[in-house]
């Protein structure tokens, strides 16, 4: 059975988490709903000299049609064990048992799916979520699709993980983790472990890639697990 994922992505450091994120979800079979601010815009451009187009957006903006992922040993061993042909060429391909289908929302949509209870997914996942973000949705005051869609999320009780990314913590903000994880979301920084045999920065990155998705129970064989 297909799954979907709302994927958004924000103003803080860590762009380079989000696009192994997508390229990881599209790579499970995963149908991935994803939105970005404009704040994330300039992150990217700063983080990844990628030059992405919140009016006009194409997945290639964020190399995400390149098919380089389909020469990733791990991305292929994740298609492998969501059942997906490795000798699949488009890694946007849509069918039983091919790598999941990308839909773009602009973050100023106030009428995308994603910001009504009643369309079905299987968890939100804001990665990297700014402090600014974070405070939105503890605090209710929705401005945008993606404090919609975390809102939504909240309410009708699914997954939603929140991926900080920044040091030191003030107290405002260390409340408002708080007030976040009391409301039912899931706190998961952006702390990479250097437990499992790490060679790359890459390595840093799939960390916390597979960590999120364990979370949205996600198989997958990102990093070498303690006790393995």
């Amino acid at each position: 059975m297909k799954r979907t994922v709302v994927v958004a992505v924000t103003g803080a450091s860590g762009a380079p988490y989000a696009v192994r994120l997508l390229e990881s979800l599209l790579s499970c079979g995963a149908d991935v709903h994803l939105t970005i601010s404009g704040a994330a815009q300039n992150v990217v451009k700063q983080e990844l000299d990628l030059t992405v187009d919140l009016d006009y957006f194409h997945e290639s903006q964020l190399m995400l049609d390149t098919g380089s992922s389909l020469k990733d040993a791990k991305l292929q061993k994740l298609r492998s064990l969501s059942g997906i042909s490795s000798e699949s060429s488009n890694v946007l391909a849509v069918s039983s048992g091919k790598p999941g289908l990308l839909a773009y929302h602009h973050y100023r949509d106030s009428t995308a799916p994603i910001a009504s209870g009643s369309f079905l997914t299987d968890g939100m996942v804001i990665c990297p979520c700014s402090g600014g973000t974070l405070s939105a949705i503890v605090h209710g005051t929705s401005a945008n699709l993606i404090h919609r869609a975390a809102e939504v999320h909240l309410k009708e009780r699914r997954t939603l993980i929140l991926v900080p990314r920044e040091a030191p913590l003030s107290i405002t903000q260390i409340d408002n983790m708080q007030r976040a994880a009391q409301a039912g979301a899931v706190l998961l920084p952006a702390m990479p472990g250097f437990y499992h045999g790490v060679k790359s920065i890459r390595d840093l990155v799939d960390f916390i890639v597979a960590r999120i998705l364990d979370q949205l129970h996600f198989p997958n064989n990102l990093i070498e697990r303690w006790g393995e």
